[in-house]
Formats: C-alpha cells, sequence, structure tokens
C-alpha cells in the first residue's frame, strides 16, 4: 500500500476529469466538490433529497455553472447508483473517479440499546452503500476500461475504539477491510482502488462529538474542511497508484501538532 500524506506537495495534475461524490451536498463531501470544481474537473453531486441537490447546486454554479451537475439517490439502494451513474455519464462522459463519500454518524448509545432499525440504517448507508458505489461503479469502469474508485475512512478505519462508537467504528473498520481486498482483486484490470482518510474536520458531523474533554484533542488534531479537502482532491488527481491510501492527518503530522499545541492554540469550531 503508498501511503500520500501532507508533506508530498499539492500539485492538482491533470484538470477537466469527471468526478462523481455520493453524499457530496454538505460537509467534507461538498467540500471536495468545491474544490474538484476549482481545478477544473466536471463533478456529479450526489444527496438523499432533490432539494438538498439543488440547494448544493445553487452554490457550487457560481464557480462554474457548466461543469457541476446533481442527482438524489439512496446509496443503500444500488438501483438508485445505478441511476446517478447513468444520469453522471449522461450529462459529462466518462466517469474517470467516483468517490464513496456517503456515510451517516451512530447516536450516542451504547450497542444494547439502539433499535434493530438504527444499527441497520447506519451498516446499510456506511458499508453496503460502498458496496453499492463500488460496484456500480466497478462494472462500468471495466467497459470503459479504465476509473478510480475511492472510499472514504473514518473513526475505527484503524481499530481506534470509543464508548458509544461501537457500531459507526465497526462499519468504518469494515469499509477499511473492504477497500484493501477490493484493491488486491482490482490488480488484474486497470481500474484502481484506494481509500481516503481527512482525520478530524470541523463539521456537524464531528460536532455531535463535542464536550470539554475532547474538545481540545479536537482542537489539536482537527482542522476545517477547506485545507482537508483542498488537500485531497489534489492528490486524487495526482494518483496513478492502485491501493493508494491519501491521508491528511499523518504520524509526523500528529506528533508536531502535539509538540506545538503549548504555543499555538487553535479553535477548529469557530
Amino acid at each position: 500500500m503508498k501511503i500520500i500524506d501532507f508533506f508530498h506537495g499539492n500539485g492538482v495534475g491533470e484538470n477537466m476529469k469527471h468526478v462523481v461524490i455520493t453524499g457530496s451536498t454538505r460537509g467534507i463531501g461538498y467540500g471536495l466538490a468545491r474544490e474538484f470544481l476549482l481545478a477544473g474537473c466536471r463533478v456529479t453531486i450526489n444527496g438523499q433529497s432533490q432539494e438538498s441537490v439543488e440547494r448544493s447546486l445553487q452554490s457550487l454554479r457560481k464557480i462554474n455553472p457548466d461543469t457541476v451537475e446533481g442527482y438524489a439517490a439512496r446509496v443503500d439502494n444500488r438501483d438508485e447508483l445505478e441511476q446517478l451513474w447513468i444520469y453522471a455519464e449522461k450529462h459529462f462522459g466518462t466517469v474517470d473517479i467516483w468517490i464513496n463519500n456517503a456515510g451517516i454518524d451512530q447516536e450516542r448509545k451504547y450497542f444494547w440499546e439502539m433499535a434493530e432499525e438504527e444499527y441497520d440504517k447506519v451498516i446499510r448507508t456506511n458499508l453496503k452503500g460502498v458496496m453499492n458505489g463500488c460496484h456500480v461503479a466497478f462494472n462500468h469502469m471495466l467497459k470503459q476500461g479504465s476509473g478510480q474508485i475511492f472510499n472514504m475512512e473514518g473513526f475505527g478505519s484503524n481499530g481506534m475504539m470509543r464508548e458509544k462508537m461501537t457500531l459507526y467504528g465497526t462499519s468504518k473498520s469494515a469499509v477499511s477491510y473492504f477497500t484493501r481486498s477490493l484493491a488486491i482483486e482490482a490488480k488484474q484490470t486497470n481500474i484502481k482502488v484506494g481509500t481516503l482518510s481527512p482525520g478530524m474536520v470541523a463539521t456537524d458531523f464531528l460536532r455531535k462529538s463535542l464536550d470539554e474533554h475532547n474538545r481540545k484533542i479536537f482542537n489539536i488534531l482537527g482542522d476545517k474542511v477547506e485545507p482537508v479537502t483542498k488537500f485531497l482532491a489534489a492528490k486524487v488527481l495526482e494518483n496513478q497508484n492502485n491501493d493508494a491510501r491519501i491521508q491528511w492527518l499523518t504520524k509526523p503530522k500528529v506528533m508536531w501538532r502535539f509538540a506545538t499545541s503549548m504555543i499555538s492554540k487553535r479553535d477548529i469550531f469557530n
């Protein structure tokens, strides 16, 4: 596995690629869409509802009204993701990059306190949604003869555990395993499969975990959306490798953040 980290430069590589991003009407997904547009790409965004898609399109079209489209689809429904691909291909042609970003958090409960509907929804979105996206994109990219698929990592991908995060961490741990194994299978094809690791990003998703105990850690290790998504988008456009892990918060960066935390105070939530 090739690790691509923060210290390896920021060139954007070849532009005018077509990028499809699931769960891209807000947060990291929206930030990625914005950065790909700024890099000159054509982008198809996705959200669960047509209202959220239209709202995001209004903003993104201020960058370039001719290079962004959107389609509402639920990632836990493979047929709807099939229609997302068809829609994207109809408007912008070949899909060069497909990013499975859509995901939901769990309620801050112990696992045994959760109803079946709650944990079923998290697994269907975070894990089956990724599998559906990979299945749709991989089969179409085989017909194209090329393409790249990236899956979004998160808490649990590195084996970290925390109370009342068991279900979410399980889903992301499974996504990491699935992606690495799929990359091995993809070696016999022209399709490249990899992961994006954004670290701790100041989204509504992260704010749900805030309390006085972990706010300090988040301010040391976390970042606002813009620098993270700018870095990730640039590295995706540069990538030529199968099984790439594009990682923002690397071990050297973590060490540097802690070493300078006493003299450099940060507040990523303001």
